[in-house]
């Protein structure tokens, strides 16, 4: 198994999107990228932490590639929208990719120059944590009440039954091979 750590907005939308991908056996959320230790979700809601929204997902690579995982990621969000995703506003909802690996960079460096060559756009998408230090990519689960929450709470959520259903549609149609049956 691996894993891959992606934020694109909201991870209760991230989430629900990879619960619905071959190959993954885990999406945990969490936050990442910021300064304070064990933040929680009221405090990186202020946009103060510096933390982002993101998913830890784990993968089988003989079911589906980290190229493939990144090629999901940046076709189910949108990742020209700086520091934010749709009404989602503020540097926790940016769209980034935390590699765990010198080689997990190179391959979000090649996903972003893929996407942004199929798109003809321009990706905003921050590929941090390279520096080889454990400033900005230490892992922080979120509360237990985010976790799986689209399966729960979120399916009585007016939010997340607006977001969430289009960006499983978007994963159905775009990315139909990846699509868990």
């Amino acid at each position: 198994m691996e894993q891959a750590i992606i934020a694109g907005g909201c991870f209760w939308c991230t989430e629900a999107v990879f619960k619905d991908v071959i190959g993954v056996t885990d999406v945990e959320s969490g936050y990442i990228g910021g300064e304070k230790p064990n933040p929680t979700y009221k405090e990186v809601c202020t946009g103060t932490t510096g933390h982002a929204e993101g998913i830890r997902v784990t993968f089988d690579p003989e079911q589906i590639t980290l190229p493939e995982i990144y090629d999901v990621f940046l076709g189910t969000h949108d990742p020209t929208q700086l520091n934010r995703q749709g009404g989602d506003v503020g540097t926790q909802y940016r769209s980034a990719i935390f590699p765990l690996s010198a080689e997990q960079g190179e391959e979000a460096e090649a996903a972003i120059g893929r996407w942004n060559a199929e798109n003809g756009k321009m990706a905003v998408t921050t590929i941090e944590g390279l520096d080889g230090g454990a400033q900005g990519k230490e892992w922080y689960p979120a509360e237990d009440y985010h976790q799986e929450y689209w399966e729960g709470e979120g399916q009585r959520n007016p939010y997340c039954l607006a977001v969430i259903p289009p960006k499983i549609m978007k994963l159905r149609k775009s990315f139909q091979k990846y699509v868990k049956t």
